[in-house]
């Protein structure tokens, strides 16, 4: 079951959310199979990080030149097509997380990485913020030895800085579902909303506790 203050996530879709859910890939967003993916314009490689709430993983990445769409999700799990009241209940084994579509000739894994470490508590464990249980645990999620060496280097660094344990799991990437659409984009569609969410959430507080003027 899940916790109570763990329960905001859930109350505030269910409160302020009138679509219907449907868990179907979002049209023009990210496949729902975890790969690297190309196009005519070039190659699109794919990043699957998991910060908390998917909803304040998308405007950090969308905002970076060079990364394509941001897709909200479920990875890591047991069960195939899950829904958003399955993964919140805690029951699938499942993270929220996001998959980043970029052009790596414009902005690196690397880069992407950096900005991961500063939009997460990185020592919280199976926790992000006010969102409790093993369905908001971070995560870094590799397509290949490299990222994984990348991963690998600056959790260490993390770890090195603060000297502390990071709690982030670093995973070969796995089965990504995408959100129901009402999840995609949330942070634009509903942004009053969803600023009241993450300032109740006590995210913005954190970030600044930890990283102060880096992250910005």
């Amino acid at each position: 079951m899940t916790k109570p203050i763990g329960r905001l996530t859930a109350l505030l879709c269910t409160v302020f959310t009138l679509a219907a859910c449907a868990n179907e890939p979002v049209p023009g967003r990210a496949s729902d199979d975890g790969t690297t993916a190309t196009n005519t314009n070039g190659d699109v490689a794919v990043a699957i990080f998991a910060g908390g709430c998917f909803w304040c993983m998308e405007p950090p990445f969308d905002k970076l030149d060079g990364v394509l769409s941001t897709t909200s999700g479920y990875t890591d799990g047991d069960v195939e097509s899950p829904t958003y009241k399955q993964v919140s209940a805690g029951v699938t084994g499942h993270t929220e997380a996001v998959r980043i579509e970029y052009d790596p000739s414009r902005v690196t894994y690397r880069e992407l990485l950096g900005v991961f470490w500063k939009n997460i508590d990185p020592f919280a464990v199976n926790r992000q913020f006010c969102d409790g249980g093993t369905q908001y645990r971070s995560g870094i999620y590799f397509m290949n030895e490299q990222e994984q060496a990348l991963a690998t280097e600056t959790a260490a660094a993390v770890a090195k800085q603060f000297g502390d344990v990071v709690a982030t799991e670093i995973k070969p990437a796995s089965a990504f579902y995408a959100a129901e659409d009402y999840h995609q984009d949330y942070y634009l569609r509903n942004p009053i909303r969803y600023k009241f969410y993450r300032r109740g959430c006590g995210r913005d507080k954190r970030l600044d506790e930890l990283w102060g003027t880096e992250r910005n």
